[in-house]
């Protein structure tokens, strides 16, 4: 027999099926992503570092959509930051389901590493103290991924029943932005960067 034309198993196409489990159910499996492929659990773990590889192969694809270009760009360190931020969210709201699997586990994923290199260059060079640039780091991130998730979220998250009185409540819902999510992200982003201004500022 001939050898087949295409590849049965690759770590492309297991990132693929992965991913696409994840979207569906939010959690994957190896004998799960086995069998979407048509082999044996084992052929699976030839390709991979188990479970852990898998994921980090997954942090790869999903943050292989966020630009780095405003890292590197020249801009001043607040437009960077905040440009990084929007890519950062869209890549991740394309993929809601993945954030609780990929805030769970180590970061390990090179491509991704490069770009935390960037942002804490940007921070640096912007005259931010060393003890502080994780710190900021981290709380971009939460706003960002929480941003991400409120994305996937219904339109309609408050249900108001006739036997809980609340109007105040109601009119706020009624005043809402169309663009709810956007407009939250961007209060959270601008909030964000004043407080970093602030830090600079700081004797």
């Amino acid at each position: 027999m001939g050898r087949p034309s295409k590849r049965l198993l690759d770590r492309e196409r297991i990132t693929t099926t992965a991913l696409r489990l994840v979207d569906e159910t939010g959690e994957f499996s190896v004998p799960g992503i086995a069998r979407a492929l048509g082999v044996q659990t084992g052929s699976v773990y030839h390709h991979v570092d188990g479970r852990d590889g898998i994921v980090e192969l997954l942090r790869e694809r999903v943050a292989g959509a966020i630009d780095p270009a405003p890292l590197t760009s020249g801009l001043p360190w607040d437009e960077a930051v905040a440009g990084w931020a929007r890519t950062y969210r869209a890549a991740f709201a394309a993929h809601p389901r993945a954030i609780p699997l990929l805030t769970t586990n180590p970061v390990r994923a090179p491509r991704v590493l490069e770009q935390y290199e960037l942002a804490v260059r940007v921070l640096l060079d912007a005259g931010f103290a060393l003890r502080d640039v994780m710190p900021l780091i981290i709380a971009l991130e939460n706003t960002v991924l929480g941003s991400a998730l409120d994305l996937a979220a219904p339109e309609a998250m408050w249900e108001l029943p006739d036997e809980v009185e609340t109007p105040l409540l109601q009119q706020a819902l009624a005043a809402l932005p169309e663009s709810r999510a956007d407009a939250s992200f961007e209060l959270a982003l601008t909030a964000f960067i004043e407080h970093c201004r602030t830090m600079l500022e700081r004797p």
